[in-house]
């Protein structure tokens, strides 16, 4: 699962990136890279949003790491 979780980190990063830009510059870097809600930026925009889902998880798995080091 860690190859999955660390994917999934990657791009919520290059979500928020790109959220970023948009609330500063008004820049959209997915639509300037693969143009206006083309085939592939709507993929971006999918899988990015799909691992913002998935990233959700971490927060119960962290505090599960932080409980079970207590315990030892």
């Amino acid at each position: 699962m860690r190859g999955l979780d660390i994917t999934a980190l990657v791009l919520v990063v290059i979500g928020a990136i790109n959220w970023g830009l948009i609330g500063f510059f008004n820049f959209d870097l997915v639509a300037a890279l693969f143009g206006t809600m083309s085939t592939f930026s709507r993929i971006v925009y999918s899988l990015v949003g799909i691992a913002g889902v998935y990233a959700i998880s971490f927060f119960g798995r962290d505090r599960d790491v932080r409980d079970n080091r207590d315990v030892e």
